[in-house]
């Protein structure tokens, strides 16, 4: 007699299955691509220019399957709201691919200098990097949460930054500021902005949910009022991005100021708004502000430069939100019912 399959073993399958799809497309299309013939490690018509592509658009559709997959077993309709949620998660999960595959491949060109990968040895690399990022791609998918999507915006902001940061034309940048990195019409301006567009799409999915379980999530103001500014905050960041200095100074210098501003606004007015958190976490939230204000004020008599002070404060910005979302889920567990199971949090259609 043989079992019916589990919903963890039926995802697991077709991420399997997707993986093997992608195996054998990837390799396939690179016979024309390249031939038969050998190609270096990373460069221009590398292998790993060719595999961090093929992995991009694979973890992309691989996301998007995810997402289908698990409205079909809820069955919940799709809302605008929903659509864009997963297109900037997609798209995340595509350019993280793209950097990581490439950043491999430019360590392991270091390790074997003038070295080329044969052809049946290349079909397979490219064809195997493609095949883990789908089933990756699929299975982050399939069991989003808050946690995991916190790690995919740290991740995705981190290394789009620092792409930016490695393919910047000008290589003293930063004397000037961090948005000089967006100022240009390079492939840097580029990675630049598209990172904060898409990360200010997912902190406002991460506003959506994170205050969801929280005691008074569907009546109390303060909610409402936390909800506002952190949207606030991932609307301003896209803004920064899609208004590059060189070209919109004011909009983007106000843009970027009402993020900061908005934070402090948040950080100040949290205690009354949702009481239940945590007096650490709080405390955190002050000295961050706090080291923010003071960071500012040193720009401002000379003693640091903008980009240091722009540096600073968007990490603290960042790692505070996070901090925030496992504090609310802390406080939506505690206020549950003591036999109620865990429930993961949907992100947006599970």
């Amino acid at each position: 007699m043989v079992a019916h399959a589990t919903p963890a073993r039926r995802l697991e399958s077709i991420a399997l299955g997707l993986g093997t799809l992608a195996f054998v497309v990837t390799a396939l299309v690179a016979l024309p691509v390249f031939r038969l013939e050998s190609a270096p490690i990373s460069g221009p018509g590398s292998v790993g220019q060719y595999a961090a592509i093929a992995s991009a658009v694979a973890a992309l559709l691989a996301f998007v399957a995810g997402r289908y997959v698990v409205r079909a077993r809820s069955g919940r309709r799709v809302t605008f709201l929903d659509v864009l949620d997963i297109a900037a998660l997609a798209i995340a999960h595509g350019i993280i691919a793209l950097l990581s595959w490439t950043l491999i491949a430019v360590i392991l060109e270091q390790s074997f200098l003038d070295a080329q990968v044969f052809a049946v040895p290349l079909l397979v690399v490219a064809g195997a990097a493609a095949a883990v990022t789908a089933y990756a791609a699929f299975l982050s998918s399939a069991h989003m949460n808050l946690d995991l999507l916190a790690i995919v915006l740290a991740v995705f902001l981190v290394e789009g930054i620092l792409a930016s940061m490695l393919t910047a034309s000008d290589p003293h940048w930063w004397r000037i500021n961090l948005s000089a990195l967006g100022a240009t019409d390079d492939l840097s301006a580029l990675a630049f902005n598209i990172t904060l567009i898409v990360a200010g799409f997912i902190v406002t999915t991460l506003t959506r949910y994170a205050t969801r379980g929280i005691p008074g999530a569907r009546t109390g103001g303060g909610i409402v009022a936390v909800r506002i500014c952190l949207v606030l905050v991932g609307v301003f960041l896209a803004c920064v991005g899609i208004f590059p200095v060189d070209e919109f100074l004011a909009v983007h210098n106000t843009v970027a100021s009402g993020m900061a501003v908005t934070f402090g606004v948040l950080v100040i007015g949290l205690a009354r708004w949702i009481p239940g958190l945590s007096r650490a976490f709080l405390g955190v939230g002050y000295v961050f502000l706090g080291v923010v204000v003071a960071l500012a004020i040193a720009f401002f008599v000379g003693y640091y430069t903008l980009t240091a002070v722009e540096l600073v404060a968007g990490i603290l910005v960042f790692a505070w939100i996070i901090l925030f979302i496992r504090s609310a889920a802390a406080l939506a567990a505690d206020a549950a019912p003591a036999d109620a199971e865990p429930e993961p949090v949907p992100i947006p259609t599970r």
